[in-house]
C-alpha cells in the first residue's frame, strides 16, 4: 500500500520528478509571471489570442499535435502573435505505463509540427494532465527537454468567473506560471475571466512573459 501511495503521489507531483528538470515557478524578485494555456489550437483559440493583443502580453500555449493538424492557421496565428509554444504531447494521452516509443512518437511527431506551424524557439514538454512516472521523465532528460508544471491552478469544474480571477489573484507571486484551460466547449467562464485576471494582476504591478522569458530571470523552483 505505500508503494502504491508513493507512485500515486510521484505521479501526479507538480514540484518533482525522478529524471531532468521541472520546473513548477520560477525563484524571482521581480513582478514576472507566465500565463501559459493547454490544450491548443480549437476553435476557441482567437478569441483568446484577440484578448492578449488588445492588452499587449504575450503567453505560452502548451498544444496538443492532433489539434495542430485541425487548426492549422491558428498555430500560425500564435506564433505570429508573439507568443511562445510548448509541446502538450500528440494525442493527450496520459503518458505513464507507455512504452518508449510511445513516448518519443508523441513528443517528436508534435515538435515536428510546432516547427512546420514556423516557431524558431527553445519547446518545453507540459505532460497531460501533468502526470508522469519514469519513463517520460527519463526521455526528457535524455533529449534535454524541461518539465513546465504549474504554482497557480484554479481549475475547478462548474466554477464562475469569478472564482477564476479571485483564485488566481490570490495565489500568484513573482515567478508564478498561471495555468488556464479556456479552450473547450465547457469552458466559456475561463474566456470570460482571462481578460479580468490580466487586468487585475496587471493593476498589481505584474508583468506578463513567456515561459522562456522567465526562466531566464531566477533560479527554478
Amino acid at each position: 500500500m505505500a508503494a502504491l501511495y508513493g507512485t500515486y503521489k510521484l505521479m501526479n507531483s507538480r514540484t518533482y520528478q525522478v529524471f531532468g528538470t521541472l520546473i513548477a515557478r520560477v525563484d524571482t524578485d521581480e513582478k514576472l509571471i507566465a500565463l501559459t494555456f493547454d490544450d491548443a489550437p480549437t476553435v476557441y483559440t482567437d478569441e483568446v489570442l484577440d484578448v492578449l493583443k488588445q492588452r499587449q502580453i504575450p503567453a505560452t500555449f502548451y498544444v496538443i499535435g492532433q489539434q495542430i493538424e485541425k487548426y492549422p492557421d491558428t498555430a500560425k496565428r500564435i506564433i505570429t502573435n508573439g507568443n511562445e509554444i510548448g509541446n502538450h504531447s500528440y494525442s493527450h494521452q496520459r503518458m505513464i505505463f507507455k512504452s518508449q516509443s510511445f513516448i518519443d512518437t508523441e513528443i517528436q511527431k508534435t515538435n515536428d509540427l510546432i516547427r512546420e506551424a514556423g516557431y524558431e524557439g527553445d519547446i518545453t514538454f507540459r505532460p497531460p494532465n501533468c502526470k508522469k512516472l519514469f519513463g517520460l521523465p527519463w526521455y526528457l532528460s535524455k533529449h534535454n527537454i524541461k518539465t513546465i508544471t504549474v504554482d497557480v491552478e484554479p481549475d475547478t469544474y462548474g466554477a464562475s468567473a469569478d472564482f477564476f480571477v479571485d483564485n488566481t489573484i490570490k495565489y500568484t507571486k513573482p515567478g508564478s506560471i498561471i495555468l488556464l484551460h479556456p479552450f473547450c466547449e465547457t469552458c466559456g467562464e475561463q474566456r470570460k475571466a482571462l481578460p479580468l485576471i490580466i487586468d487585475a494582476l496587471k493593476q498589481k504591478g505584474y508583468t506578463f512573459v513567456t515561459v522562456s522569458e522567465l526562466l531566464q530571470k531566477g533560479g527554478v523552483q
